[in-house]
Order: structure tokens, then sequence, then C-alpha cells
């Protein structure tokens, strides 16, 4: 009798046979939008702030004087564009006036951070302090953005897939025009590379 009932069983679909199940799966960090650049942005300064303090405890002076004007111009260029780009239009959709002035004023704090050591020399006995300095306001300013002001601006109506063309456009404009130019204050070092950070991202 029970072999009878299982020839007539009929087998029930499992959530694997659901046409949904073989459908590629959308997955939030493969997003190419203007919180994903950014994002990719934030995880390029951490890895090159880990370099630098690999490279302060071998003691290696001339590389991590160099890694420090690169992280420097790294950052200042993702502060301009947020502040041109990215803040304006975050404001404009979601009325978060005040996450973009304390944005702006964590960025101005790191500003002064990096005028300071854009002045020092390599051999400074300051250099490491200040760019653990730097390395903690990043760190809480990136937390600060991930954690509160790009969730808001998914959430929102920006079109954040063209403000990213216009965030890469202004980036690589920067990146060309720094490029070009000083990086210490006072010498005539240049940096005649693109960005890491550009690299990373395009």
């Amino acid at each position: 009798m029970s072999n009878e009932a299982d020839k007539n069983a009929v087998d029930l679909p499992t959530a694997d046979d659901h046409p949904a199940a073989r459908m590629p799966r959308a997955e939030r960090s493969t997003v190419n939008d203007a919180v994903a650049l950014l994002t990719s942005d934030h995880d390029k300064a951490k890895q090159l702030f880990r370099e630098y303090e690999r490279l302060a405890r071998i003691g290696d002076i001339s590389l991590k004087a160099d890694l420090a004007l690169q992280i420097c111009m790294e950052l200042t260029i993702h502060t301009q564009i947020e502040e041109e780009l990215f803040y304006p239009a975050f404001r404009s959709e979601t009325g978060q006036d005040q996450l973009v002035r304390d944005a702006i004023q964590e960025h101005a704090e790191a500003k002064e951070l990096i005028a300071h050591i854009q002045g020092m020399s390599g051999d400074d006995q300051d250099l490491d302090s200040t760019m653990d300095l730097l390395r903690r306001a990043i760190e809480h300013h990136v937390t600060e953005e991930e954690q509160q002001m790009f969730p808001q601006a998914r959430q929102s109506d920006v079109d954040l897939a063209r403000l990213r063309e216009q965030l890469a456009d202004r980036k690589e404009q920067l990146e060309h025009d720094m490029g070009a130019a000083p990086l210490r204050s006072g010498t005539r070092e240049a940096v005649g590379e693109r960005s890491a950070v550009g690299k990373a991202d395009s």
C-alpha cells in the first residue's frame, strides 16, 4: 500500500524550482553609481593609510613622505567633488541640511591637517602623529557618510547614475590638474601620474 502511494505521489516544487531562483541576483555592492564611486574612494584611502603605517614602522622616510602627499592629494580631490556635486544633490533631494553642514565642517578640519602635512618633510618627527590624526578624522567622517548619508541618498530621488558620471568627470579633471602641480609646499616636487584612487575606479 505504501509502495502504491509512493508511486502516485507528486513531487512538490521547491524554492529552487521557482523561476526567480534562476534569475541573476542584483547585488548592492556591484551597483555602479555615485555612492559606489565615493565608497571606492573611501576604501582606497583606508588602504593607503595602512600602507603609510607599514612604511612608518619600517622607517622608510622617503617613501612614506611621498605616500603622505599622495594621500593628501587623494583626499583633496575626494572632498572637492563631494562638496561641488554630491552634497548639493543630496541636500536638494533629502533636505538633510544638518548632515551636509556637519560633513563640510569635518572636511574643513581634514583640510587643515592636509595643509600642515604638505608643509612637512619626510623626516619631520611630527609627520607620523599628524598623519594619524588625519587617518582618525577621515575614518570618523567615512563612517558617518556610509552609515547615514549614503543609505539616505540611495533611498532618495537623487539620480545617482548621472551623478556618478559627473563625479567621475570632475575627478578626472582634478587629478589631471593636481598631478601637474607641486604637492609639497615650497618645493618643486610633482607627481606625473594619475591618482591611485582614480586608477582603481576607472
